[in-house]
């Protein structure tokens, strides 16, 4: 295949973090294609492109994402994103991105490297700029959230979720036991405390807390004791739960300030 023209962005990941960054991505001109894993087990499926490994397209705020073998020969203005299972990154062997974004959001880095671009720019914690990648966006939330660092790390995980209208941990559902996941709800449903949200082999899994469901896992999805599966937002806006989130625009905008800061062909 020839080598594709243009400002092509390969993301590593399509979750709902990485989704944020190509929407910012796409709407500045970029070119994109998305490497994920065969399974993704992303919970805020109504803005993740992830889902079109799944469905064949998934669409996010306008933008269309298409499950693709390959990526096309040619690209024009409009096209919809691209979706590769891909994880470890093989594209690279035939085409030359002119950068490449880590948003796995896996806390630790899982291959990415410098050489693997001209510009590489990674997200949150186990990276070091200038060692993992040339630019590290902080995904923290605080202050510090979307900031680009041309030197040094991210903030390390906490393991404990941002607050949301003053609710952390409480706010996420984590598998009590391995098994597949049945839904009892949908996401943009309201939920009172203890409601059942799904169910995993059989076992109902209740809400911490009262609002909407704004993340849940696929249904039928194999999950392991202690995966993410849902999430509830105590702030009860359903629309929140089909547009990417301040903290995926926030970071998605740091990418963006990194590709033109490090002069991103």
């Amino acid at each position: 295949m020839a080598m594709i023209e243009g400002r092509l962005v390969i993301v590593r990941g399509a979750g709902d973090l990485a989704t944020g960054v190509i929407l910012r991505l796409v709407r500045a001109g970029f070119r994109v294609a998305a490497l994920e894993t065969g399974k993704p087990s992303a919970i805020r499926r109504t803005v993740s492109f992830s889902e079109a490994l799944y469905d064949g397209s998934a669409t996010v705020e306008g933008i269309r994402a298409l499950r693709l073998a390959e990526l096309p020969e040619r690209w024009s203005p409009g096209d919809p994103v691209a979706v590769l299972e891909d994880p470890g990154c093989a594209l690279l062997a035939r085409v030359r991105p002119a950068a490449l974004v880590d948003a796995i959001i896996a806390k630790r880095n899982l291959g990415t490297r410098l050489d693997m671009a001209p510009v590489v720019v990674a997200l949150g914690p186990g990276f070091t700029a200038g060692v993992d990648a040339h630019a590290v966006v902080e995904t923290n939330r605080g202050h510090d959230l979307g900031r680009v660092l041309l030197s040094g790390s991210a903030q390390p995980n906490t393991g404990v979720p941002g607050l949301i209208a003053g609710h952390g941990a409480e706010r996420v559902i984590h598998a009590p036991r391995a098994g597949r996941v049945e839904p009892r709800c949908a996401i943009g449903d309201t939920v009172a405390a203890g409601d059942p949200v799904l169910a995993i082999g059989g076992e109902p899994v209740p809400a911490p807390i009262g609002g909407v469901v704004r993340g849940l896992i696929r249904p039928g999805f194999q999950a392991e004791r202690g995966l993410k599966v849902a999430d509830v937002d105590p702030r009860c806006v359903r629309e929140h739960c089909f547009t990417a989130s301040d903290k995926a625009r926030a970071i998605g905008g740091g990418v963006l300030e990194a590709l033109l800061m490090l002069g991103t062909p």
